[in-house]
């Protein structure tokens, strides 16, 4: 079954109740696929998520993000040459000012078992989450998605080849919550959308 069934696709209540009598309750629960498992994760943490099948898909997913929020002609942070030239043509200032309306980046991994996305220098820099703008668009390819953020790190570790990245977090509180417990003290929040492309 495809993300994008699998995403869309409710169990009824009926269906929901005979899987849970099948078992016992000291039978080991069924693990969610990692795909399955970062969704409902990241949705719960308040994060605005966005299926892509295409790049061209993307494209008009970050147009309309862009009309939503009334972002045209503003200033983006996007220290990605790459993915500024290819977001180019949206009437938009790409700079490396902190002062930015959103933050615009691609990620390192997406880490399934919290829903957060793993950063690093490669797109922060030097920079603290708190440093960074309100608002975040975030480029993802579902070849990202690892189960936990050591899995993440190995990638990182592979990827880079002696030059690990200084600069590494994690970004995972997408939503204003009323309440925050002692685990999210000093995190920063951001209002977050993941345009997630497909790419196996």
């Amino acid at each position: 079954m495809s993300l994008l069934k699998r995403l869309f696709h409710s169990k009824s209540k009926s269906e929901e109740k005979k899987a849970s009598s099948d078992h016992s309750k000291y039978y080991p629960q069924e693990q969610l696929p990692t795909d399955e498992k970062f969704t409902e994760n990241f949705r719960k943490n308040g994060g605005k998520f966005l299926y892509c099948e295409s790049f061209k898909e993307a494209q008009d997913n970050f147009d309309n993000i862009l009309l939503e929020n009334d972002w045209y002609e503003k200033d983006v942070l996007c220290v990605d040459k790459e993915l500024s030239e290819q977001f180019d043509g949206y009437n938009l200032n790409f700079t490396k000012d902190s002062k930015s309306t959103f933050f615009f980046s691609k990620c390192e991994s997406l880490i399934a078992n919290n829903g957060s996305i793993l950063l690093s220098s490669n797109q922060i820099k030097e920079k603290k989450l708190d440093e960074l703008p309100q608002n975040f668009i975030v480029l993802a390819k579902t070849s990202q998605l690892v189960d936990s953020i050591s899995e993440g790190l190995r990638n990182i570790k592979n990827q880079c080849k002696g030059r690990i990245p200084s600069n590494i977090t994690t970004i995972q509180d997408f939503g204003a919550h009323e309440e925050k417990d002692f685990m999210s003290y000093g995190s920063s929040t951001k209002n977050l959308y993941l345009l997630l492309l497909e790419d196996l």
